[in-house]
C-alpha cells in the first residue's frame, strides 16, 4: 500500500515525499482512512510506529480543505502530557502542513509565554499544547477553544498517570460538543477505556500492534548486579563498548542528577533531562545529545513518551520502573521505525519483583545474565548465564551486547577500543 492509496491529497503526498517516507505504517493504514472519513478513533500502537503522522496528515487534509477564515481561529488542539512529545508534535505538523495554508504553533510551561501569546494573537489553525499552560493562557483570555473542530488526545494514557485527567474534563467542557475526536496511545488502561467511552462517539478501534508490546528488533537483557555497583557496571558498559548514544532511565530526579556527576568523573560526556531543569536546559540537553556533543542523556520516566531520537541504538535501565507500563515507553525509544535497538536494564535483588511484573505484562520472559566480576551478593542468580566482558568483538559487545551485527552501524558496536574515551562527535 502506498500514502496515495489512502487518500491523501497531493499537498500531503508531497510533504511526505519530502520527507523520504515511501510506505505507510500500520497504524498509519488503519487510522488515516477512518480519519478521513471524519469518524471518532480509538488507535493503539506501539512507539516508534508513526502515530503523529497518522492523525496529524488526515487532520490537516480535512482542515485544508476549507478556505483559511480571516481571524484564523483554533480550529484543532492536541493536547500532550510532556514539553518534549509538544514539540516532537509540532514539529511534526508544521512538516506536514507546509504546502496548505494552516498555521500552527505549541504552547506548554516552563518558559515565558510571551513569545506563545504573540503567536495566538496572529491566528493559529491548529494548536499543540501541554493542559496546565493551556488552561492557563486560557484563563487570561488569550485562547478560545470555541471553535475547534479536532480534538486530539496523544500519549492519554500518560497524561492521566500524571493527573491530567480533571484536566482534561476541564478543556473538553471549553469546546462544541459537534467535533471529531481522536485518542492515540502506546498502551490502553481500564481509565483509558473509560475516558474513551465518555469521549468518543461510536469510535472505530485500530491496533498496530498487541497492547503493551515491544518492538520486535529490540534486543533485551537483564544484567543482574548489586544496587552499589549499578554506577560501575554502567560506566563499564559505555566505556569499553565505546558506545557515543546511550539514554539511560533513573526513577528519581535526583538519581539522574548523581549518575550524571558520577558518569562525567569517569571522563564520560553527560547530561539530565527531568521534570526539575528549566524547558531550555532540557531542550540544550537534547540537542547537544542529538549532535553527539553528549554521549549519555540521563533521563526520568516524564521525558519517556517525548523523546524522538533518530536511530538511538542504547537504552539502559538504570533502575526499572515499578509500573511495567513505563518500562515499554522506556525501551520504545529504540528500535524505532523499524531499525535495531538494544536495551539493558540493571536489576538488583530488590527490582526483581518489578521484572516478574514487566514480565507478566509482555508475556514473556527476559534474558538474564551475570557479567563476570560483577556477580550478585544479594538475591537469586540462578539462570544467569555469565559473561565475560570487554574481550573484543565477538562477545556479546566486547562491553555490551553486540549482537555480532556490523559493528561500524552501532557507535562503535564490539569494544575494540578498549580504553580510550569515547568520541563526544558521535558517529551516527
Amino acid at each position: 500500500m502506498t500514502f496515495k492509496d489512502l487518500g491523501l491529497s497531493d499537498a500531503l503526498l508531497k510533504a511526505v515525499a519530502d520527507k523520504g517516507y515511501e510506505t505507510p505504517s500500520p497504524i498509519q493504514e488503519k487510522a488515516i482512512p477512518q480519519i478521513l472519513k471524519g469518524l471518532d478513533v480509538l488507535a493503539s500502537a506501539q512507539t516508534g510506529t508513526g502515530k503523529t503522522a497518522g492523525f496529524a496528515m488526515p487532520m490537516i487534509q480535512l482542515l485544508a480543505q476549507e478556505p483559511p477564515r480571516q481571524r484564523r481561529p483554533i480550529r484543532a488542539l492536541v493536547l500532550t502530557p510532556t514539553r518534549e512529545l509538544a514539540s516532537q508534535v509540532q514539529e511534526d505538523v508544521d512538516t506536514y502542513s507546509k504546502h496548505v495554508d494552516l498555521r500552527s504553533t505549541v504552547i506548554f510551561g516552563g518558559v515565558k509565554q510571551n513569545a506563545q501569546v504573540n503567536k495566538l494573537r496572529n491566528g493559529v489553525d491548529i494548536l499543540v499544547a501541554c493542559p496546565g499552560r493551556l488552561m492557563d493562557l486560557e484563563s487570561q483570555g488569550f485562547i478560545d477553544l470555541r471553535q475547534i473542530e479536532f480534538l486530539v488526545l496523544d500519549e492519554a494514557d500518560r497524561m492521566l498517570d500524571m493527573g491530567f485527567l480533571r484536566d482534561i474534563k476541564r478543556i473538553i467542557a471549553m469546546m462544541p460538543t459537534k467535533r471529531q475526536n481522536l485518542l492515540f496511545s502506546a498502551t490502553f488502561s481500564k481509565d483509558i477505556r473509560k475516558l474513551a467511552n465518555g469521549l468518543l462517539t461510536n469510535p472505530v478501534t485500530v491496533e498496530a500492534t498487541p497492547e503493551n508490546s515491544t518492538a520486535e528488533r529490540v534486543d533485551q537483557i537483564i544484567y543482574k548486579v548489586d544496587q552499589k555497583r549499578k554506577t560501575e557496571l554502567i560506566t563499564k558498559l559505555i566505556w569499553e563498548g565505546n558506545w557515543h548514544k546511550v539514554l539511560v532511565f533513573t526513577r528519581t530526579k535526583h538519581g539522574a542528577n548523581r549518575l550524571v556527576q558520577k558518569l562525567e568523573k569517569s571522563k564520560i560526556t553527560a547530561a539530565a533531562i527531568h521534570g526539575n531543569k528549566s524547558q531550555s536546559a532540557r531542550t540544550k540537553a537534547l540537542a547537544n545529545f542529538k549532535k553527539g556533543e553528549v554521549s549519555v542523556l540521563v533521563a526520568t520516566d516524564i521525558a519517556a513518551r517525548g523523546l524522538d531520537i533518530p536511530l538511538l541504538p542504547y537504552v539502559i535501565n538504570f533502575e526499572l520502573p515499578n509500573v511495567p507500563e513505563d518500562y515499554v515507553h522506556r525501551i520504545g525509544r529504540t528500535g524505532r521505525a523499524g531499525a535495531e535497538g538494544i536495551a539493558i536494564s540493571l536489576v538488583c535483588a530488590e527490582e526483581l519483583e518489578y521484572v516478574r511484573g514487566i514480565e507478566k505484562l509482555l508475556g514473556m520472559a527476559l534474558n538474564q545474565e551475570v557479567i563476570e566480576g560483577f556477580e550478585p551478593t544479594k538475591g537469586p542468580v540462578e539462570g544467569g548465564k555469565k559473561r565475560v566482558q570487554g574481550r573484543g568483538g565477538n562477545h556479546r559487545g566486547g562491553g555490551g551486547p553486540n549482537r555480532n551485527r556490523n559493528s561500524n552501524n552501532r557507535n562503535g558496536g564490539g569494544g575494540r577500543n578498549q580504553g580510550r574515551k569515547p568520541n563526544n562527535g558521535g558517529r551516527d
